[in-house]
């Protein structure tokens, strides 16, 4: 049995009984998807269905789903053995054997010896949630976090275990490490545990090197024929911007923080990856449209201003996006048009006065390195190129269209109390009525926690009915995560693919325009439903 629930205006949630339900509708609903669905995203519960509404409807999709989940689903196939290379060396294994009542050695042997499975990923790109039927415990996780994991450890949580990509918080209990690259994202398949994988941890014989560090070596134990062993992770590619196209710019300052930003990554949740891209998309694509560039090309995402480059070249650029002063050799221009910047000329943006993130478009677009399909920075995943700093030379393209004519461009900035449309979301029921008036009825004021991967609100705490732990599932640029002290986080770009935390209600895809542009102390009203 399938129950749709709403994930905002461009997704829904399938939710099931049981995790083996998960992976059999993933499976078909994977098979022959139809043109307009994005992202499909298996979690513990769950499938999240994404999807374009100007492609296909949301009643198309509703039956869709559902008349795939109520056929009787062939057997989903195995996928591939992957090997992973594991040193049980981890700081939790003793404490974590003693919670289960076995010794360490036979835990290590328990959990070598089964083969998992990839259920979902999630929580940060190539972040695997693998399950075996001969795994028999539910592993507590540690009771107050750790803020920094180290890449590479492998750990145990519920049901789960899984391996970290990169480092990260987490509060798994970490039994062991593996060198094994997780998550390359300029290779051709940058997640070495995807969905439906199969995987066998293969224990590392320790030896001591001369410089007396711990290190893998020697046999490995088990191993099948058709097993996959994991690449070297040698040759990973640095995150510094490297030359690329014509210099166009050379940065002076970029300001409290600029990054390179397109449209984003998607159809990338299910290994995942978040969409990222620019938080204010439609200043994205107007400046683009004024340089005469397609609407998807890269451009700089500025936050808050402050920027000064001076150009290589004669080039035209266009900022848009909040208000600040713009200047070229000294003299003022106009925001929302076309400039040529003459070669060897200083381009300033200053402090910005309303709004929060200008975007620079420049004539045949940054042409930084694409991963995953993309030139977006990802603060969270670290994909994408590092955040600009001065010394550095943007490179661009070539424009396939002409400059246009532009006398006067209509445009403003949002005030610093904004109205900010919502859709249902999935679990609405989870709090009380009362709660669900105050998410629309109260004033909630932006905390100093507002960055590229969230917004932290203040306001009145969202009460619960439900004080349960919800199991991960899918989420969405705009979600309205609600954690147990009640006072939601908006999701952006850059948050997290999966979450265990309700979602009272999503922002639409026309409001997270405006959140890009919101600032500490600033007041929000939602409006909808």
């Amino acid at each position: 049995m399938v129950t749709l629930l709403p994930m905002g205006e461009r997704a829904l949630l399938a939710e099931v009984v049981d995790l083996a339900a998960v992976v059999a509708l993933h499976a078909a609903l994977a098979a022959d998807p139809p043109d307009g669905v994005d992202d499909l995203v298996p979690a513990a519960r769950t499938v999240l269905v994404a999807f374009d509404p100007a492609r296909l409807s949301a009643a198309a999709v509703r039956t869709w789903v559902l008349s795939v989940g109520s056929a009787n689903g062939a057997a989903v196939p195995p996928g591939p053995l992957v090997e992973i290379p594991v040193r049980y060396d981890g700081p939790d294994l003793d404490e974590t054997a003693g919670i289960l009542g076995i010794r360490p050695t036979d835990l290590v042997a328990r959990h070598a010896a089964a083969e998992w499975a990839v259920a979902f990923t999630g929580f940060a790109p190539g972040f695997a949630y693998l399950v075996s039927a001969a795994w028999p415990w539910n592993v507590p996780r540690l009771p107050q976090p750790r803020t920094r994991v180290p890449a590479g450890s492998v750990g145990l949580a519920g049901e789960f275990t899984g391996a970290y990509p990169r480092e990260t918080p987490g509060g798994w209990r970490l039994i062991g490490t593996t060198e094994a690259p997780l998550f390359v994202p300029d290779a051709t398949d940058p997640v070495l545990l995807a969905p439906g994988a199969r995987v066998r941890f293969v224990p590392q014989r320790a030896r001591v090197s001369a410089a007396g560090a711990v290190a893998a070596g020697g046999d490995s134990a088990g191993g099948g024929t058709d097993a996959v062993a994991a690449p070297s992770a040698a040759g990973i590619s640095s995150r510094r911007l490297p030359p690329h196209g014509d210099p166009a710019l050379h940065i002076l300052a970029p300001g409290a923080f600029a990054t390179v930003q397109d449209l984003g990554r998607p159809d990338r949740a299910a290994l995942g990856v978040a969409r990222s891209g620019a938080l204010d998309r439609a200043s994205l694509r107007i400046a683009n449209r004024l340089v005469g560039n397609e609407e998807t090309a890269a451009g700089v995402e500025i936050v808050l201003g402050g920027f000064r480059a001076r150009v290589v070249r004669d080039t035209w650029i266009a900022v848009t996006g909040a208000l600040a002063d713009i200047r070229v050799a000294g003299r003022a221009v106009d925001a929302y048009a076309p400039v040529l910047v003459p070669s060897g000329a200083e381009l300033s943006i200053g402090v910005a006065r309303a709004g929060a993130r200008l975007v620079l478009g420049i004539r045949g677009g940054v042409a930084a390195s694409v991963s995953l399909g993309s030139r977006s920075t990802d603060v969270l995943a670290a994909l994408g190129p590092a955040p600009l700093r001065a010394g550095e030379v943007l490179g661009v393209g070539e424009a396939p269209h002409s400059v246009p004519v532009v006398d006067v461009f209509p445009w403003s900035v949002p005030g610093s109390l904004i109205d900010v449309p919502i859709a249902p979301g999935p679990r609405a029921d989870w709090f009380t009525p009362d709660a669900r008036r105050a998410v629309r009825d109260a004033t909630w004021t932006v905390s100093g926690d507002a960055d590229r991967v969230g917004i932290r609100l203040d306001g009145p705490a969202l009460d619960r009915v439900r004080h349960g732990e919800l199991p991960s599932e899918g989420m969405r640029p705009g979600a309205l995560q609600v954690p147990p002290h009640g006072r939601p986080v908006v999701l952006l770009a850059d948050g997290p693919v999966t979450g265990g935390y309700p979602v009272i209600a999503v922002v639409t895809d026309a409001g997270l325009d405006r959140l890009a542009h919101v600032r500490p102390g600033d007041r929000l009203r939602f409006r909808g439903s």
